[in-house]
């Protein structure tokens, strides 16, 4: 039953968020107990841990740093801190690499203008993009699985255009989303157990997923049943939402397409990748599409494809498409997977599913034979060109050995050494330096976790590591309640976004002196290790900060780790932003130069005329 919302009178809210913050722990009471919920009423799991919160298990750490007190006190000598005013109100889904209006000035061929394209600088908003009036935090999960408040994401057309598919109902103040989809009328649980009578789920052999054209993400939303971890994607087009309604949701997912460009993912990072009825031509192009999901399939990965052109001389009438073109459509993809050499597991109904080869071995007698590219792309995939050649795969010395290392299940992988990292392909990261990697993660988010109460509690459901090195905060955090989208700057001095995903996580390249393919307030907590050291001749901190801003959820947090002269710099900008600020000292003690600065986004709404100091 849909629990009446409280959009309420937001000005008392207001006035609450604007207080001096005194002491750790009080700032973290505000953290916790006056979070908004779906409901329209304070956070009840937030409020209650907070209670019990020991402050005195804090009392080993030294909070007035010996950088400049509270990290904090910055000259007055240096003025005021810049003032940052809200965007005008047509702002409040801004994504700016995704803007409509710029989208429809480049070519359709090839979904190009569906891709990613950037503002130039001149373009870039330069404000705080504002929430909408009535704006709730999201339902904790599981239940925001099924349920969305309407405010959030007021959008109705896909209840009108999907409503004889089970895809999202509108019920007075919240979105349902019962479960179903275009391909699974039956509920997404009955189509993924179907999906299970072939492909291995149930023993965690099958960690990683990826979802092309996803809708809603109701099929990723329901491999969590199986801690199966999917990264949908869809583009941002006429059902305005989409990707919008998985992230409320508190499903992976981002902006995407399959255009142009290669997929911002490593090769070989997937354990399966899906599509039910994703309206790609997968036989266009001399088969680039289908090359590109080898690209980034394991090998032994799966690729599933549902609905139109499989089973075409039952259905053909129903899809009102002609049998020739529907046939001709399933000969060319029969075709192309033949060419790649995965072998067809399973076709019924209108499932099929095909499997890639472990390894090269058994392909290399077969008639038609790919062309090759001439090395891995490894990472260099950003804003490069979709190629119509197959990658190579890892050497292997027998006809049964997996190219890319054995499959180890999950959550053993998790912490298991990669075969990126035993096998030596990442240059200067030894078995011994992941390890290590490991040991100090899992004692900084311990420390994390002493200061932010509610860290691992399910306040936090879509967290994001802006810097995410060999994935082991996100390992250190694992836990049903939330995931972890691992991003890879591509300018880091290792590309470990291969190591990230054998241990069963999910990720992604990006460049931050660009936004991120995303709508805004997508995200609740946000980890931000060492970026502003990583990108202070690049870019500018401001702008950086400022799209933090834009996918962070109004009273989500922030973690920055960095040194301390970089974080007074980045604490004087958000000061402007309306966050609330903390640093404390390394929890190695004050004489380490690194320094944590928490922070957390003031509630505020569009036309609420609020003030950051």
């Amino acid at each position: 039953m849909a629990t009446k919302g409280n959009s309420g009178d937001h000005r008392s809210r207001g006035s609450m968020s604007i207080f001096i913050v005194i002491g750790l722990c009080g700032f973290f009471y505000i953290l916790g107990a006056w979070q908004r919920s779906g409901f329209g009423k304070g956070d009840s799991i937030a409020l209650e841990i907070t209670k019990q919160s020991d402050c005195s298990i804090l009392s080993n750490l030294n909070y007035e740093t010996h950088h400049g007190g509270d990290a904090g006190t910055v000259d007055e000598s240096e003025g005021e801190a810049k003032e940052f005013k809200p965007c005008d109100d047509r702002y409040i889904d801004y994504t700016p690499c995704q803007d409509q209006m710029r989208a429809m000035t480049f070519p359709r061929e090839n979904m190009n203008y569906r891709e990613r394209h950037c503002p130039p600088e001149e373009e870039k908003l330069h404000c705080l993009i504002p929430a909408p009036k009535g704006y709730v935090t999201p339902f904790p999960w599981p239940k925001s699985r099924d349920y969305v408040p309407y405010a959030n994401a007021p959008y109705k057309s896909l209840t009108v255009e999907k409503a004889v598919q089970n895809w999202i109902q509108y019920e007075g103040n919240v979105f349902r989303f019962p479960g179903g989809g275009t391909q699974f009328p039956q509920g997404a649980d009955a189509y993924i157990n179907q999906l299970a009578s072939v492909i291995p789920f149930d023993n965690g052999m099958v960690r990683t997923a990826l979802d092309t054209g996803c809708g809603v993400a109701s099929w990723g939303a329901y491999l969590f049943k199986k801690n199966v971890l999917a990264m949908s994607f869809a583009p941002r087009d006429s059902h305005e939402a989409q990707v919008q309604f998985a992230l409320e949701r508190g499903v992976p997912a981002v902006i995407g397409v399959l255009g142009t460009i290669k997929l911002p993912y490593p090769d070989r990072s997937f354990d399966m990748a899906h599509c039910s009825r994703c309206l790609i031509n997968w036989g266009s192009n001399d088969g680039m599409y289908m090359m590109e999901v080898d690209r980034v399939l394991r090998p032994g990965g799966y690729w599933v494809l549902s609905g139109p052109p499989i089973n075409w001389k039952v259905n053909y009438q129903a899809w009102q498409r002609p049998k020739e073109e529907l046939q001709e459509e399933q000969r060319k993809i029969e075709e192309i997977a033949k060419s790649l050499c995965w072998e067809k597991k399973h076709e019924k109904g209108e499932i099929a599913i095909w499997r890639k080869r472990i390894n090269y071995d058994n392909c290399r007698d077969q008639d038609s034979q790919p062309t090759m590219c001439e090395s891995g792309s490894g990472g260099n995939v950003w804003y490069k060109k979709m190629e119509g050649c197959v990658n190579p795969y890892p050497e292997t010395t027998s006809a049964d050995e997996n190219a890319g290392g054995e499959w180890k299940p999950f959550p053993e992988r998790l912490n298991a050494v990669p075969f990126r990292i035993s096998s030596g392909s990442i240059p200067g990261i030894s078995v011994e330096a992941y390890q290590e990697d490991n040991q100090s993660w899992k004692k900084h988010v311990n420390a994390y976790k002493r200061i932010n109460k509610i860290l691992d509690s399910g306040r936090y459901r879509n967290i994001m590591d802006m810097n995410a090195g060999l994935g082991s905060f996100a390992a250190a955090l694992e836990s049903p309640k939330l995931w972890v989208m691992n991003v890879m700057p591509t300018i880091a001095e290792k590309d470990t976004l291969g190591v990230i995903f054998e241990r069963g996580l999910i990720g992604i390249y990006h460049d931050w002196c660009e936004a991120f393919s995303t709508y805004p307030r997508t995200y609740d907590l946000i980890h931000a290790n060492g970026v502003f050291s990583l990108y202070k001749d690049r870019c500018d901190a401001e702008d950086i900060l400022l799209e933090m801003d834009r996918i962070l959820r109004p009273e989500g947090a922030v973690i920055f780790r960095d040194k301390a002269d970089v974080l007074i710099k980045v604490k004087r900008i958000v000061q402007g932003m309306r966050w609330n600020t903390k640093m404390v000292d390394h929890e190695d003690g004050p004489l380490v130069p690194e320094k944590i600065l928490f922070a957390v986004k003031q509630y505020w709404v569009a036309g609420q005329n609020v003030s950051s100091h």
